[in-house]
Order: structure tokens, then C-alpha cells, then sequence
């Protein structure tokens, strides 16, 4: 019998928790960036956990519904507004793994971005995810926004499956560009978007 997640908004004490639930959606991305700022003896998700804790940035509790069972995160949804259309980002002092997800990111300006969208190993296949999804079109109309966006390694066939489900549709593409970070060596990072009018 699937659980019947409870839904709710991240709070500071959920950051740990959603750290961790960041380095599985991440598939090792998180860690790259994390790792600069990580003292000696620390664990990596306690700098995650710290960076969670913004007031400003858009990684931050404030952006995050997480999926509740028996009182524990179970999973968690990463969700935010993007900034209208404006100049180019200068992307020469960024990775060049990084550099195709900040353009197609470009491509979807002022949609509602899912960033991120994890559930632990244990409560993989019960729902979690589509549960979280399903609070999508409520968070979008919220921000103003009339369109929804996900980026997903075509490579990541489980993912990119539930989200085709959910009625997300290929917009745009890019190869990706390999590096030791993540785990794709090929196949391409896909733009999906979908209407928040309808419903799943």
C-alpha cells in the first residue's frame, strides 16, 4: 500500500534532510560546488544544509515543499520563479559542464523552474514524487507564472518518463558536455515545459 505523503513547506529544521535529498537529484553537481567551502572533517551536506538556510538566494528552505511520511522527509521539490529576460549571462567563468543548463535556462525566463525533485531510496516507486508534482500548478499561479520548467539528462530515462507522464514536453536541447561531477558521458540535457492551466 503507498503512503499518503503529507505536503508542506520546508522549514530551517527540514535542511539537513533536504542536503542530502539536494546530492541525489543533483547526481553529484551539488557536491562540486559545495565542496570549496567544505573545513576539514566536515561533512558535505552540513555546507549544503548551511547554504540551505538563505534568506536570498533561490537554493533555500523557502523554495522547498517537502513530502512528509510517518512524521520523516521523505522527499522534497525545489521549486522557484525565474527572473524575467534580460542581458546574456556571461558564462566564461562558469564550468563548461554548467554552461548548457544555464542556457536553456535562459530559453524559459520568468517560467515556474523545478530545480530540483528527490525522494529517498526507500521511498522510490510510491508516489512521492508525483505527490509533489502534483503541488506545481498552485505554487506557479501563486508566483504569476502560466508556465512550469524542469531540466532532466536525457540519460535519466526514470525521471524523464514521469515527468513526460505529468504532461512535460520537449522544448529544447543541448549535448551534454562531460565531466567527473556527474555520471553522463552522453546523450543530451533536456528543456521540458508544460502549461500550469491544466491538470494531471
Amino acid at each position: 500500500m503507498k503512503p499518503n505523503p503529507h505536503i508542506r513547506t520546508a522549514s530551517p529544521g527540514d535542511c539537513r534532510a533536504i542536503a542530502e535529498l539536494a546530492l541525489i537529484a543533483g547526481e553529484g553537481i551539488p557536491a562540486y560546488f559545495w565542496e570549496p567551502s567544505r573545513r576539514p572533517g566536515q561533512a558535505i551536506e552540513e555546507v549544503g544544509a548551511a547554504r540551505l538556510l538563505s534568506e536570498t538566494e533561490n537554493f533555500s528552505y523557502r523554495n522547498i515543499q517537502v513530502a512528509e511520511v510517518d512524521a520523516a522527509v521523505a522527499g522534497m521539490l525545489l521549486a522557484y520563479r525565474l527572473p524575467p529576460p534580460g542581458p546574456a549571462e556571461d558564462l566564461s567563468g562558469l564550468p563548461d559542464f554548467i554552461r548548457p543548463l544555464i542556457e536553456l535556462e535562459a530559453q524559459v525566463a520568468g517560467s515556474y523552474y523545478i530545480n530540483m525533485l528527490a525522494c529517498f531510496p526507500r521511498y522510490r516507486g510510491q508516489g512521492i514524487g508525483t505527490a509533489l508534482m502534483g503541488g506545481v500548478d498552485d505554487l506557479a499561479r501563486r508566483e504569476g507564472c502560466d508556465l512550469a520548467s524542469i531540466m532532466v539528462f536525457s540519460e535519466n530515462r526514470g525521471a524523464l518518463r514521469l515527468y513526460q507522464r505529468l504532461g512535460y514536453t520537449v522544448a529544447a536541447r543541448r549535448p551534454v558536455i562531460p565531466h567527473a561531477c556527474h555520471p553522463y558521458t552522453t546523450g543530451e540535457v533536456l528543456l521540458l515545459t508544460r502549461s500550469v492551466s491544466g491538470h494531471f
